[in-house]
């Protein structure tokens, strides 16, 4: 009998230690994602990426934090991307954009892509606005699959683009980020 009740303890313990880590370990980070804006303008498209994103996803509190240091952004011309960032984004005061938010529509019991929403603040430009950004999420076993496409107009963010530079550079641009994190350990 009591071979049977510690054999019995220690299966609970195994159990209940693993039931508890996967419980506990719902948070993914990624310092690697990619993140892309499209400009679209009358003259001139360009487009602008850095694979320098970082991002974290919380499952268990439905939480999603993810920014950019701007100065990591290129459009494969210098000039422009030091103009982009010192006479628009202004990066040595405003350095990073920014989105947090909280996740609906996921669904832990489903194991393929889901559609899902988050509801949150983008910040860039120091100017806060909200938002609410449709992506698509895949959680594997130690990993998370993002992807989201939204807008951003730059007026929207104090953002001023020149009269001269209208038909060079868009006042929307078509922002697109993908990124694979891993469980935080």
């Amino acid at each position: 009998m009591k071979r049977v009740y510690i054999l019995a303890v220690l299966i609970w313990s195994v159990l209940s230690s693993t039931l508890c880590t996967s419980v506990l370990a719902q948070s993914f980070v990624t310092d690697k994602g990619k993140i892309e804006f499209i400009s679209k303008a009358s003259l001139e498209t360009f487009t602008g990426t850095s694979n320098a994103l970082n991002g974290l996803v919380d499952l268990e509190k439905r939480t999603i934090d993810f920014y950019i240091d701007l100065n990591t952004l290129r459009t494969g011309i210098a000039l422009r991307d030091e103009h982009m960032r010192e006479t628009y984004l202004e990066t040595k005061k405003y350095p990073f954009a920014e989105f947090t938010g909280t996740l609906s529509g996921y669904n832990p019991a489903r194991k393929d892509t889901q559609n899902v929403v988050v509801v949150g603040d983008f910040t860039i430009h120091g100017v806060k606005k909200a938002r609410t950004i449709p992506g698509r999420l895949f959680v594997a076993a130690n990993h998370i699959y993002v992807e989201a496409r939204w807008d951003v107009k730059l007026s929207d963010h104090n953002i001023a683009i020149p009269k001269v530079l209208f038909l060079k550079l868009a006042d929307q641009q078509d922002v697109r980020m993908q990124a694979q994190l891993r469980r935080k350990n």
